[in-house]
Protein backbone atom coordinates (compact mmCIF):
# COMPACT_ATOMS: atom_id res chain seq x y z
CA UNK A 1 0.00 0.00 0.00
CA UNK A 2 1.39 3.37 -1.01
CA UNK A 3 -1.29 5.61 0.45
CA UNK A 4 -4.33 5.81 2.69
CA UNK A 5 -7.47 7.80 1.90
CA UNK A 6 -8.57 9.49 5.09
CA UNK A 7 -11.18 12.14 5.83
CA UNK A 8 -9.74 14.44 7.03
CA UNK A 9 -6.21 13.77 5.81
CA UNK A 10 -3.93 13.90 8.89
CA UNK A 11 -1.16 16.43 9.17
CA UNK A 12 1.51 13.75 9.71
CA UNK A 13 1.40 10.20 8.29
CA UNK A 14 4.28 7.73 8.02
CA UNK A 15 3.21 4.65 6.11
CA UNK A 16 5.17 1.40 5.76
CA UNK A 17 4.75 -1.39 3.22
CA UNK A 18 4.60 -3.89 6.08
CA UNK A 19 1.28 -5.38 7.18
CA UNK A 20 -0.12 -6.63 10.46
CA UNK A 21 -3.20 -8.78 11.24
CA UNK A 22 -6.54 -7.00 11.11
CA UNK A 23 -7.64 -7.85 14.62
CA UNK A 24 -4.59 -6.96 16.68
CA UNK A 25 -5.35 -5.53 20.13
CA UNK A 26 -6.07 -1.80 20.47
CA UNK A 27 -4.67 0.08 23.46
CA UNK A 28 -5.81 3.63 24.26
CA UNK A 29 -4.41 6.11 26.74
CA UNK A 30 -4.85 9.78 27.53
CA UNK A 31 -1.67 11.74 28.12
CA UNK A 32 -2.42 15.37 28.84
CA UNK A 33 0.06 17.78 27.31
CA UNK A 34 1.49 15.25 24.90
CA UNK A 35 -0.26 16.91 21.96
CA UNK A 36 -2.41 19.98 21.31
CA UNK A 37 -6.03 19.73 22.49
CA UNK A 38 -8.08 17.07 20.66
CA UNK A 39 -4.89 15.66 19.16
CA UNK A 40 -4.00 11.99 18.92
CA UNK A 41 -1.13 9.71 18.01
CA UNK A 42 -2.12 6.47 16.23
CA UNK A 43 0.52 3.76 15.85
CA UNK A 44 -0.11 0.46 14.07
CA UNK A 45 2.72 -2.01 14.58
CA UNK A 46 3.24 -5.74 14.22
CA UNK A 47 2.07 -6.25 17.79
CA UNK A 48 -0.98 -4.02 17.98
CA UNK A 49 -2.60 -0.61 17.72
CA UNK A 50 -1.87 2.18 20.17
CA UNK A 51 -3.90 5.40 20.35
CA UNK A 52 -2.59 8.15 22.60
CA UNK A 53 -4.90 11.13 22.98
CA UNK A 54 -4.29 14.55 24.44
CA UNK A 55 -7.77 14.15 25.94
CA UNK A 56 -10.86 11.98 25.58
CA UNK A 57 -11.78 13.70 22.31
CA UNK A 58 -8.33 12.93 20.93
CA UNK A 59 -8.75 9.24 21.68
CA UNK A 60 -12.17 9.32 20.00
CA UNK A 61 -10.71 10.92 16.86
CA UNK A 62 -7.92 8.38 16.79
CA UNK A 63 -10.53 5.63 16.82
CA UNK A 64 -12.39 7.31 13.93
CA UNK A 65 -9.18 7.33 11.90
CA UNK A 66 -8.67 3.63 12.70
CA UNK A 67 -12.23 2.95 11.51
CA UNK A 68 -11.43 4.60 8.18
CA UNK A 69 -8.21 2.62 7.81
CA UNK A 70 -10.06 -0.64 8.44
CA UNK A 71 -12.71 0.30 5.88
CA UNK A 72 -10.11 0.27 3.10
CA UNK A 73 -7.96 -2.52 4.51
CA UNK A 74 -10.36 -5.44 5.05
CA UNK A 75 -7.70 -8.19 5.30
CA UNK A 76 -4.76 -6.66 7.17
CA UNK A 77 -3.65 -3.32 8.53
CA UNK A 78 -0.72 -1.25 7.25
CA UNK A 79 2.05 -0.54 9.68
CA UNK A 80 1.93 3.23 10.10
CA UNK A 81 2.21 6.16 12.48
CA UNK A 82 -0.12 9.17 12.49
CA UNK A 83 0.20 12.31 14.58
CA UNK A 84 -2.68 14.72 14.23
CA UNK A 85 -4.53 17.63 15.81
CA UNK A 86 -6.98 20.31 14.60
CA UNK A 87 -6.41 23.82 13.29
CA UNK A 88 -9.75 24.92 14.81
CA UNK A 89 -10.93 23.64 18.16
CA UNK A 90 -14.53 24.26 17.04
CA UNK A 91 -15.47 22.64 13.71
CA UNK A 92 -19.16 22.96 13.11
CA UNK A 93 -22.07 22.37 10.79
CA UNK A 94 -25.22 24.47 10.78
CA UNK A 95 -28.21 22.80 9.17
CA UNK A 96 -31.18 24.90 8.07
CA UNK A 97 -34.34 23.33 9.51
CA UNK A 98 -36.61 26.35 9.01
CA UNK A 99 -36.81 26.77 5.25
CA UNK A 100 -39.54 24.13 4.92
CA UNK A 101 -37.38 21.03 5.46
CA UNK A 102 -37.39 19.60 9.00
CA UNK A 103 -35.37 16.34 9.13
CA UNK A 104 -36.61 13.24 10.91
CA UNK A 105 -34.71 12.15 14.00
CA UNK A 106 -33.40 9.13 12.06
CA UNK A 107 -31.94 11.49 9.44
CA UNK A 108 -30.24 13.57 12.12
CA UNK A 109 -28.84 10.57 14.01
CA UNK A 110 -27.32 9.22 10.79
CA UNK A 111 -25.84 12.63 9.94
CA UNK A 112 -24.39 12.99 13.44
CA UNK A 113 -22.65 9.62 13.06
CA UNK A 114 -21.11 10.77 9.78
CA UNK A 115 -20.03 14.17 11.09
CA UNK A 116 -18.45 12.56 14.15
CA UNK A 117 -16.37 10.23 11.96
CA UNK A 118 -15.13 13.27 10.03
CA UNK A 119 -14.17 14.94 13.36
CA UNK A 120 -16.86 17.65 13.36
CA UNK A 121 -17.64 18.62 16.96
CA UNK A 122 -20.33 21.32 16.79
CA UNK A 123 -23.87 21.12 15.36
CA UNK A 124 -26.57 23.79 15.09
CA UNK A 125 -30.11 23.51 13.78
CA UNK A 126 -31.04 26.89 12.34
CA UNK A 127 -34.46 27.79 13.76
CA UNK A 128 -36.98 30.47 13.02
CA UNK A 129 -40.25 28.72 13.88
CA UNK A 130 -39.52 24.99 14.12
CA UNK A 131 -39.36 24.47 17.88
CA UNK A 132 -42.64 23.55 19.56
CA UNK A 133 -42.94 26.47 21.97
CA UNK A 134 -45.81 25.77 24.35
CA UNK A 135 -47.62 29.09 23.98
CA UNK A 136 -47.05 29.58 20.25
CA UNK A 137 -48.71 26.67 18.50
CA UNK A 138 -50.09 28.96 15.80
CA UNK A 139 -46.52 29.68 14.62
CA UNK A 140 -45.36 26.07 14.24
CA UNK A 141 -48.63 24.17 13.77
CA UNK A 142 -47.89 23.18 10.15
CA UNK A 143 -44.12 22.85 10.48
CA UNK A 144 -43.63 19.45 12.20
CA UNK A 145 -41.36 21.12 14.78
CA UNK A 146 -38.83 19.66 17.17
CA UNK A 147 -40.11 19.01 20.67
CA UNK A 148 -38.13 19.59 23.84
CA UNK A 149 -37.79 15.83 24.32
CA UNK A 150 -36.38 15.41 20.81
CA UNK A 151 -33.80 18.14 21.34
CA UNK A 152 -32.71 16.54 24.60
CA UNK A 153 -32.45 13.13 22.92
CA UNK A 154 -30.42 14.56 20.04
CA UNK A 155 -28.15 16.42 22.44
CA UNK A 156 -27.39 13.23 24.35
CA UNK A 157 -26.67 11.39 21.10
CA UNK A 158 -24.29 14.17 20.05
CA UNK A 159 -22.45 14.24 23.39
CA UNK A 160 -21.67 10.54 23.11
CA UNK A 161 -19.90 11.37 19.85
CA UNK A 162 -18.06 14.48 21.09
CA UNK A 163 -20.38 16.84 19.24
CA UNK A 164 -21.84 19.87 20.98
CA UNK A 165 -25.46 20.55 20.01
CA UNK A 166 -25.76 24.34 20.13
CA UNK A 167 -29.11 26.18 20.40
CA UNK A 168 -30.03 28.50 17.55
CA UNK A 169 -33.02 30.85 17.41
CA UNK A 170 -33.12 33.80 15.06
CA UNK A 171 -34.07 36.84 17.10
CA UNK A 172 -34.33 39.98 14.95
CA UNK A 173 -34.60 39.52 11.19
CA UNK A 174 -36.10 36.45 9.53
CA UNK A 175 -39.06 36.53 11.92
CA UNK A 176 -41.75 36.62 9.23
CA UNK A 177 -43.18 33.24 10.24
CA UNK A 178 -44.14 34.93 13.48
CA UNK A 179 -44.89 38.46 12.32
CA UNK A 180 -47.18 37.42 9.47
CA UNK A 181 -49.71 36.27 12.10
CA UNK A 182 -52.10 38.88 13.56
CA UNK A 183 -51.09 37.95 17.10
CA UNK A 184 -47.50 39.15 16.58
CA UNK A 185 -47.86 41.76 13.85
CA UNK A 186 -47.69 44.68 16.30
CA UNK A 187 -44.05 43.67 16.96
CA UNK A 188 -43.06 43.97 13.31
CA UNK A 189 -40.74 46.72 12.14
CA UNK A 190 -42.80 47.00 8.96
CA UNK A 191 -46.23 45.41 9.46
CA UNK A 192 -47.35 46.59 6.02
CA UNK A 193 -44.23 45.48 4.16
CA UNK A 194 -40.93 47.05 3.09
CA UNK A 195 -38.59 47.53 0.14
CA UNK A 196 -35.85 44.94 -0.44
CA UNK A 197 -32.40 46.46 -1.03
CA UNK A 198 -32.30 44.82 -4.49
CA UNK A 199 -35.76 46.02 -5.46
CA UNK A 200 -39.26 44.71 -5.00
CA UNK A 201 -41.45 44.59 -1.95
CA UNK A 202 -41.45 42.18 0.95
CA UNK A 203 -43.89 41.51 3.76
CA UNK A 204 -43.13 41.45 7.47
CA UNK A 205 -39.56 40.49 8.32
CA UNK A 206 -37.82 41.95 11.39
CA UNK A 207 -38.81 42.67 14.95
CA UNK A 208 -39.19 46.33 15.91
CA UNK A 209 -36.12 46.98 18.07
CA UNK A 210 -37.73 49.97 19.80
CA UNK A 211 -40.74 48.00 21.09
CA UNK A 212 -40.21 46.47 24.57
CA UNK A 213 -42.52 43.66 23.49
CA UNK A 214 -39.84 42.36 21.13
CA UNK A 215 -37.47 41.70 24.01
CA UNK A 216 -40.30 40.26 26.10
CA UNK A 217 -41.10 37.76 23.36
CA UNK A 218 -37.46 36.70 23.06
CA UNK A 219 -37.14 36.36 26.84
CA UNK A 220 -40.06 33.93 26.84
CA UNK A 221 -38.65 31.90 23.94
CA UNK A 222 -35.17 31.65 25.43
CA UNK A 223 -36.53 30.58 28.82
CA UNK A 224 -38.25 27.62 27.19
CA UNK A 225 -35.66 26.69 24.55
CA UNK A 226 -32.32 26.94 26.32
CA UNK A 227 -32.84 24.48 29.22
CA UNK A 228 -33.02 21.67 26.65
CA UNK A 229 -29.36 22.18 25.68
CA UNK A 230 -26.26 21.39 27.71
CA UNK A 231 -24.17 23.72 25.53
CA UNK A 232 -23.32 27.12 26.98
CA UNK A 233 -23.21 28.64 23.51
CA UNK A 234 -26.27 30.24 21.87
CA UNK A 235 -26.63 31.54 18.31
CA UNK A 236 -29.20 34.34 18.38
CA UNK A 237 -28.96 35.10 14.65
CA UNK A 238 -29.77 38.82 14.19
CA UNK A 239 -28.68 38.86 10.54
CA UNK A 240 -30.07 40.54 7.43
CA UNK A 241 -32.28 43.14 9.11
CA UNK A 242 -33.12 44.58 5.70
CA UNK A 243 -36.17 46.51 6.85
CA UNK A 244 -34.57 48.19 9.87
CA UNK A 245 -35.34 51.92 9.79
CA UNK A 246 -38.06 51.60 7.15
CA UNK A 247 -40.93 51.33 9.62
CA UNK A 248 -41.56 51.83 13.29
CA UNK A 249 -37.92 52.50 14.19
CA UNK A 250 -37.45 55.01 11.37
CA UNK A 251 -37.45 58.11 13.59
CA UNK A 252 -35.04 56.55 16.06
CA UNK A 253 -32.72 55.40 13.26
CA UNK A 254 -32.72 58.88 11.75
CA UNK A 255 -31.99 60.38 15.15
CA UNK A 256 -29.27 58.01 16.39
CA UNK A 257 -28.20 56.09 13.30
CA UNK A 258 -29.28 52.68 12.10
CA UNK A 259 -26.10 51.01 13.38
CA UNK A 260 -26.61 52.38 16.88
CA UNK A 261 -30.22 51.21 17.00
CA UNK A 262 -29.12 47.76 15.86
CA UNK A 263 -26.32 47.57 18.43
CA UNK A 264 -28.55 48.69 21.29
CA UNK A 265 -31.05 45.96 20.51
CA UNK A 266 -28.23 43.43 20.19
CA UNK A 267 -27.06 44.41 23.67
CA UNK A 268 -30.54 43.76 25.04
CA UNK A 269 -30.44 40.31 23.48
CA UNK A 270 -26.98 39.87 25.02
CA UNK A 271 -28.41 40.58 28.47
CA UNK A 272 -31.02 37.88 27.95
CA UNK A 273 -28.35 35.34 27.04
CA UNK A 274 -26.31 36.37 30.08
CA UNK A 275 -29.35 35.69 32.24
CA UNK A 276 -29.14 32.06 31.10
CA UNK A 277 -25.38 31.81 31.47
CA UNK A 278 -24.77 31.49 27.71
CA UNK A 279 -22.15 32.90 25.38
CA UNK A 280 -23.95 34.84 22.66
CA UNK A 281 -23.08 34.05 19.05
CA UNK A 282 -24.53 36.25 16.32
CA UNK A 283 -24.15 36.76 12.58
CA UNK A 284 -21.74 39.61 11.83
CA UNK A 285 -23.10 41.01 8.57
CA UNK A 286 -24.94 44.01 10.05
CA UNK A 287 -22.27 45.11 12.51
CA UNK A 288 -19.73 44.98 9.66
CA UNK A 289 -21.72 47.72 7.93
CA UNK A 290 -20.80 49.86 10.95
CA UNK A 291 -17.18 48.91 11.70
CA UNK A 292 -16.80 51.88 14.05
CA UNK A 293 -19.17 50.08 16.43
CA UNK A 294 -17.35 46.72 16.53
CA UNK A 295 -15.19 47.85 19.43
CA UNK A 296 -18.35 48.49 21.49
CA UNK A 297 -19.44 44.86 21.37
CA UNK A 298 -19.29 42.98 24.68
CA UNK A 299 -15.92 41.24 24.84
CA UNK A 300 -17.38 37.79 25.46
CA UNK A 301 -19.63 37.53 22.41
CA UNK A 302 -18.65 35.51 19.34
CA UNK A 303 -19.20 37.07 15.91
CA UNK A 304 -20.15 34.70 13.10
CA UNK A 305 -18.41 36.01 9.99
CA UNK A 306 -20.35 34.49 7.10
CA UNK A 307 -19.73 34.63 3.38
CA UNK A 308 -20.52 32.09 0.68
CA UNK A 309 -18.46 33.04 -2.36
CA UNK A 310 -14.89 31.94 -2.99
CA UNK A 311 -13.79 35.60 -3.09
CA UNK A 312 -15.47 36.58 0.20
CA UNK A 313 -13.21 38.99 2.17
CA UNK A 314 -12.56 36.71 5.15
CA UNK A 315 -9.09 38.26 5.44
CA UNK A 316 -10.33 41.85 5.65
CA UNK A 317 -13.10 41.10 8.11
CA UNK A 318 -10.91 38.78 10.16
CA UNK A 319 -8.31 41.49 10.49
CA UNK A 320 -10.94 43.85 11.92
CA UNK A 321 -12.05 41.36 14.56
CA UNK A 322 -8.46 40.49 15.40
CA UNK A 323 -7.62 44.19 15.82
CA UNK A 324 -10.51 44.77 18.22
CA UNK A 325 -10.00 41.50 20.10
CA UNK A 326 -13.53 40.21 19.42
CA UNK A 327 -13.60 36.40 19.07
CA UNK A 328 -15.12 35.17 15.85
CA UNK A 329 -15.87 32.13 13.70
CA UNK A 330 -15.45 31.91 9.94
CA UNK A 331 -18.71 30.68 8.42
CA UNK A 332 -18.51 29.48 4.81
CA UNK A 333 -21.10 27.16 3.24
CA UNK A 334 -21.77 24.07 1.20
CA UNK A 335 -23.02 26.19 -1.77
CA UNK A 336 -25.92 23.75 -2.17
CA UNK A 337 -28.90 26.05 -1.63
CA UNK A 338 -30.43 27.97 -4.55
CA UNK A 339 -28.48 25.65 -6.85
CA UNK A 340 -30.47 22.37 -7.14
CA UNK A 341 -27.28 20.41 -7.90
CA UNK A 342 -24.59 22.29 -5.97
CA UNK A 343 -21.72 24.59 -6.94
CA UNK A 344 -18.65 22.42 -6.45
CA UNK A 345 -16.00 24.87 -7.66
CA UNK A 346 -17.34 27.72 -5.56
CA UNK A 347 -17.95 25.43 -2.57
CA UNK A 348 -14.36 24.22 -2.41
CA UNK A 349 -12.97 27.71 -3.01
CA UNK A 350 -15.16 29.20 -0.31
CA UNK A 351 -14.35 26.49 2.24
CA UNK A 352 -10.62 26.74 1.56
CA UNK A 353 -10.33 30.51 1.86
CA UNK A 354 -12.36 30.47 5.08
CA UNK A 355 -10.02 27.91 6.63
CA UNK A 356 -6.86 29.69 5.48
CA UNK A 357 -7.88 33.21 6.47
CA UNK A 358 -9.62 32.11 9.62
CA UNK A 359 -6.48 30.40 10.82
CA UNK A 360 -4.26 33.33 9.85
CA UNK A 361 -6.42 35.89 11.67
CA UNK A 362 -7.13 33.89 14.80
CA UNK A 363 -10.73 32.74 14.28
CA UNK A 364 -11.72 30.54 17.21
CA UNK A 365 -14.12 28.38 15.19
CA UNK A 366 -15.24 27.26 11.74
CA UNK A 367 -18.98 26.88 11.13
CA UNK A 368 -19.95 25.32 7.78
CA UNK A 369 -23.50 26.34 6.85
CA UNK A 370 -26.09 24.49 4.77
CA UNK A 371 -29.10 26.67 4.00
CA UNK A 372 -32.47 25.92 2.39
CA UNK A 373 -33.61 29.23 0.91
CA UNK A 374 -36.75 29.29 -1.24
CA UNK A 375 -38.04 25.83 -0.43
CA UNK A 376 -34.95 23.72 0.30
CA UNK A 377 -34.94 22.02 -3.08
CA UNK A 378 -31.48 20.46 -2.87
CA UNK A 379 -31.45 16.90 -1.56
CA UNK A 380 -29.14 15.85 1.26
CA UNK A 381 -26.49 14.07 -0.89
CA UNK A 382 -25.92 17.32 -2.80
CA UNK A 383 -24.54 18.76 0.45
CA UNK A 384 -22.27 15.85 1.32
CA UNK A 385 -19.28 17.14 -0.64
CA UNK A 386 -19.48 20.45 1.23
CA UNK A 387 -19.89 18.75 4.61
CA UNK A 388 -16.91 16.46 4.01
CA UNK A 389 -14.64 19.14 2.55
CA UNK A 390 -15.52 21.57 5.34
CA UNK A 391 -14.73 18.93 7.95
CA UNK A 392 -11.36 18.22 6.36
CA UNK A 393 -10.32 21.83 5.80
CA UNK A 394 -11.32 22.95 9.28
CA UNK A 395 -9.34 20.07 10.79
CA UNK A 396 -6.13 20.80 8.89
CA UNK A 397 -6.09 23.21 5.95
CA UNK A 398 -2.54 22.45 4.83
CA UNK A 399 -3.05 18.68 4.64
CA UNK A 400 -6.36 18.96 2.80
CA UNK A 401 -6.18 22.13 0.69
CA UNK A 402 -5.31 20.39 -2.60
CA UNK A 403 -7.81 17.54 -2.29
CA UNK A 404 -10.81 17.30 -4.62
CA UNK A 405 -12.30 14.82 -2.08
CA UNK A 406 -13.62 12.45 -4.76
CA UNK A 407 -11.86 9.36 -3.40
CA UNK A 408 -12.80 10.29 0.17
CA UNK A 409 -16.43 10.72 -0.85
CA UNK A 410 -16.52 7.27 -2.44
CA UNK A 411 -14.85 5.57 0.50
CA UNK A 412 -16.06 7.39 3.60
CA UNK A 413 -19.29 9.10 2.54
CA UNK A 414 -21.07 7.08 -0.14
CA UNK A 415 -19.30 3.78 0.67
CA UNK A 416 -19.28 3.07 -3.05
CA UNK A 417 -17.08 0.12 -4.00
CA UNK A 418 -17.39 1.02 -7.69
CA UNK A 419 -16.03 4.54 -7.20
CA UNK A 420 -18.91 6.21 -9.04
CA UNK A 421 -20.78 8.46 -6.64
CA UNK A 422 -17.89 10.62 -5.48
CA UNK A 423 -17.06 11.70 -9.02
CA UNK A 424 -20.75 12.04 -9.88
CA UNK A 425 -21.46 14.32 -6.91
CA UNK A 426 -18.38 16.43 -7.69
CA UNK A 427 -19.07 16.79 -11.41
CA UNK A 428 -22.84 17.22 -11.22
CA UNK A 429 -22.12 20.05 -8.81
CA UNK A 430 -20.00 21.68 -11.52
CA UNK A 431 -22.59 21.44 -14.30
CA UNK A 432 -23.63 25.02 -13.53
CA UNK A 433 -20.32 26.23 -14.98
CA UNK A 434 -21.49 25.15 -18.45
CA UNK A 435 -24.15 27.88 -18.40
CA UNK A 436 -21.49 30.60 -18.64
CA UNK A 437 -23.61 32.74 -16.31
CA UNK A 438 -21.74 33.48 -13.05
CA UNK A 439 -24.18 34.17 -10.23
CA UNK A 440 -23.72 34.85 -6.53
CA UNK A 441 -25.23 32.36 -4.12
CA UNK A 442 -27.26 30.55 -6.81
CA UNK A 443 -27.19 28.94 -10.25
CA UNK A 444 -28.99 29.52 -13.52
CA UNK A 445 -30.65 26.12 -13.07
CA UNK A 446 -32.31 27.39 -9.92
CA UNK A 447 -33.46 30.67 -11.44
CA UNK A 448 -35.06 28.91 -14.40
CA UNK A 449 -36.74 26.35 -12.18
CA UNK A 450 -37.79 28.74 -9.44
CA UNK A 451 -38.50 32.02 -11.23
CA UNK A 452 -39.26 31.00 -14.81
CA UNK A 453 -37.54 31.90 -18.04
CA UNK A 454 -38.85 35.48 -18.07
CA UNK A 455 -36.92 36.29 -14.92
CA UNK A 456 -34.18 38.86 -15.75
CA UNK A 457 -31.45 36.42 -14.70
CA UNK A 458 -32.97 33.53 -16.65
CA UNK A 459 -33.26 35.61 -19.82
CA UNK A 460 -29.51 36.24 -19.80
CA UNK A 461 -28.53 32.56 -19.85
CA UNK A 462 -27.26 31.80 -23.38
CA UNK A 463 -28.88 28.96 -25.32
CA UNK A 464 -25.52 27.38 -26.10
CA UNK A 465 -24.81 27.27 -22.37
CA UNK A 466 -28.06 25.39 -21.78
CA UNK A 467 -27.15 22.88 -24.50
CA UNK A 468 -23.67 22.38 -23.07
CA UNK A 469 -25.19 21.82 -19.64
CA UNK A 470 -27.56 19.15 -21.03
CA UNK A 471 -24.62 17.29 -22.59
CA UNK A 472 -22.66 17.59 -19.35
CA UNK A 473 -25.52 16.29 -17.21
CA UNK A 474 -26.05 13.28 -19.49
CA UNK A 475 -22.34 12.45 -19.40
CA UNK A 476 -22.06 12.78 -15.62
CA UNK A 477 -25.16 10.69 -14.91
CA UNK A 478 -24.45 7.88 -17.36
CA UNK A 479 -22.66 5.60 -14.82
CA UNK A 480 -25.13 6.18 -11.93
CA UNK A 481 -26.55 2.65 -11.90
CA UNK A 482 -23.06 1.15 -11.83
CA UNK A 483 -22.58 2.49 -8.29
CA UNK A 484 -22.25 -0.16 -5.56
CA UNK A 485 -22.91 1.66 -2.31
CA UNK A 486 -23.40 -0.47 0.79
CA UNK A 487 -25.12 2.28 2.75
CA UNK A 488 -28.59 1.47 4.14
CA UNK A 489 -29.97 4.40 2.13
CA UNK A 490 -28.10 3.56 -1.08
CA UNK A 491 -31.19 3.29 -3.27
CA UNK A 492 -32.50 6.57 -1.90
CA UNK A 493 -29.21 8.31 -2.72
CA UNK A 494 -29.39 7.03 -6.29
CA UNK A 495 -32.97 8.32 -6.53
CA UNK A 496 -31.95 11.69 -5.10
CA UNK A 497 -29.17 12.15 -7.63
CA UNK A 498 -31.41 10.98 -10.47
CA UNK A 499 -34.10 13.45 -9.40
CA UNK A 500 -31.54 16.25 -9.13
CA UNK A 501 -30.31 15.57 -12.66
CA UNK A 502 -33.88 15.51 -13.99
CA UNK A 503 -34.63 18.84 -12.33
CA UNK A 504 -31.66 20.64 -13.83
CA UNK A 505 -32.31 18.99 -17.21
CA UNK A 506 -35.88 20.24 -16.99
CA UNK A 507 -34.58 23.74 -16.22
CA UNK A 508 -32.41 23.63 -19.35
CA UNK A 509 -35.21 22.32 -21.55
CA UNK A 510 -37.54 24.98 -20.17
CA UNK A 511 -34.98 27.66 -20.98
CA UNK A 512 -34.66 26.28 -24.50
CA UNK A 513 -38.46 26.37 -24.90
CA UNK A 514 -38.89 22.66 -25.38
CA UNK A 515 -42.34 21.23 -26.21
CA UNK A 516 -44.75 22.68 -23.59
CA UNK A 517 -46.78 19.50 -23.28
CA UNK A 518 -43.67 17.42 -22.70
CA UNK A 519 -42.44 19.91 -20.11
CA UNK A 520 -45.83 19.82 -18.39
CA UNK A 521 -45.75 16.01 -18.15
CA UNK A 522 -42.14 16.02 -16.97
CA UNK A 523 -42.84 18.55 -14.23
CA UNK A 524 -45.78 16.52 -12.93
CA UNK A 525 -43.51 13.50 -12.59
CA UNK A 526 -40.84 15.60 -10.89
CA UNK A 527 -43.34 16.95 -8.39
CA UNK A 528 -44.51 13.47 -7.41
CA UNK A 529 -40.95 12.24 -6.96
CA UNK A 530 -40.03 15.37 -4.98
CA UNK A 531 -42.80 14.57 -2.51
CA UNK A 532 -41.70 10.93 -2.19
CA UNK A 533 -38.04 11.75 -1.66
CA UNK A 534 -38.85 14.54 0.79
CA UNK A 535 -40.74 12.18 3.08
CA UNK A 536 -37.94 9.61 3.04
CA UNK A 537 -35.70 11.88 5.15
CA UNK A 538 -37.91 14.69 6.41
CA UNK A 539 -41.14 15.42 8.23
CA UNK A 540 -44.27 16.31 6.36
CA UNK A 541 -44.35 19.88 7.72
CA UNK A 542 -43.06 22.32 5.14
CA UNK A 543 -43.61 20.00 2.19
CA UNK A 544 -46.76 21.87 1.19
CA UNK A 545 -44.85 25.17 1.04
CA UNK A 546 -42.00 23.64 -0.94
CA UNK A 547 -44.31 21.83 -3.36
CA UNK A 548 -46.31 25.01 -3.90
CA UNK A 549 -43.39 26.34 -5.90
CA UNK A 550 -43.70 23.32 -8.17
CA UNK A 551 -47.37 24.12 -8.55
CA UNK A 552 -46.58 27.67 -9.70
CA UNK A 553 -44.27 26.30 -12.40
CA UNK A 554 -46.83 23.66 -13.27
CA UNK A 555 -49.52 26.30 -13.78
CA UNK A 556 -47.20 28.16 -16.17
CA UNK A 557 -46.42 24.98 -18.10
CA UNK A 558 -50.08 24.04 -18.30
CA UNK A 559 -51.00 27.46 -19.64
CA UNK A 560 -48.20 27.25 -22.20
CA UNK A 561 -49.28 23.76 -23.24
CA UNK A 562 -52.88 24.87 -23.73
CA UNK A 563 -51.85 27.88 -25.81
CA UNK A 564 -49.53 25.65 -27.84
CA UNK A 565 -52.48 23.49 -28.87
Amino acid sequence: MTDLTLLPRPRQLRLSTERTPLHVPVQTTITAGSLPAQGYRLTISATGVEIVGADAAGVFYGRQTLTQIRRQCPDSLPVCAIEDWPDFLVRGVMLDVSRDKVPTMATLFALVDELAEWKVNHLELYMEHTFAYRNHRDVWALASPFTAAEIQQLGAYCRERFIELVPNQNSFGHMHRWLDLPRYRQLAECPDGFEWPWGGRGGTFSLNPTDPGSVELLAELYAELLPNFSSRKFNVGCDETFDLGQGRSKAECEKRGKGRVYLDFLKQVYKLTQRHGRTMHFWGDIILHHPELVAELPRDVVVLEWGYEENHPFAEHGALFAKTGIPYYVCPGTSSWCSLSGRTANCLGNLRVAALQGRQHGAVGYLNTDWGDHGHWQYLPVSYLGFAAGAALSWCHDANRDDNFIAALDLHVFHDEAGILGRLAHDLGNAYLQLNKPLGNSTGFFHLFMHGRENPVSREIPADGLRRALDCIDSVMQPLRQARSNRPDAELILAEFAQTARMIRHACRYGLRDDPQALDSDLRDLMGEHNRIWLARNRVGGLIDSARRFEIRLAEHTAAALSHR
